[in-house]
């Protein structure tokens, strides 16, 4: 189930059903469990940046500053250009991804972190392994 939503999460219940070869009633009342569970999380449209006129993306992994780690933490919600921020092991402590219009927003993205801390940039070139959901073991 989870695997057909993830490819399409406007799928019908009447057409989950059919590709599972259960009754409707029986999707619905596995849905609402999955989601009161919190397996499911949300639905959501799959938006291509470059369409909406982000032409590039950045991988920023940031260094904050002695104290900084909790204003770093607080600040990246607020930045729109932020579609994903990752508090990870290593030199670096976060691991942000943005989607930007052009090299002039990137700088702009750049000063607001840099603030906090020493920052590495690189821009997207191509994704082989695009987003996508999570795989299960048991499908």
């Amino acid at each position: 189930m989870l695997d057909e939503l993830q490819r399409d999460a406007r799928i019908s219940l009447a057409e989950l059903a059919r590709r599972l070869h259960i009754s409707a009633p029986t999707v619905a009342e596995r849905l609402q469990r999955l989601e009161s569970a919190g397996v499911i999380r949300g639905y959501h449209a799959d938006v291509d940046p470059a369409a909406a006129g982000y032409g590039l993306s950045a991988i920023v992994r940031l260094r904050p500053a002695p104290r900084q780690l909790h204003k770093v933490a607080a600040l990246l919600p607020t930045l729109p250009e932020v579609v994903e921020a990752h508090r990870i092991t290593g030199e670096d402590c976060f691991l942000v991804k943005a989607h930007i219009r052009d090299v002039t927003h990137l700088e702009e993205l750049i000063d607001q972190l840099a603030m906090y801390g020493q920052t590495t940039t690189s821009l997207v070139q191509s994704s082989p392994v695009p987003a996508r959901g999570v795989w299960l073991a048991d499908s």
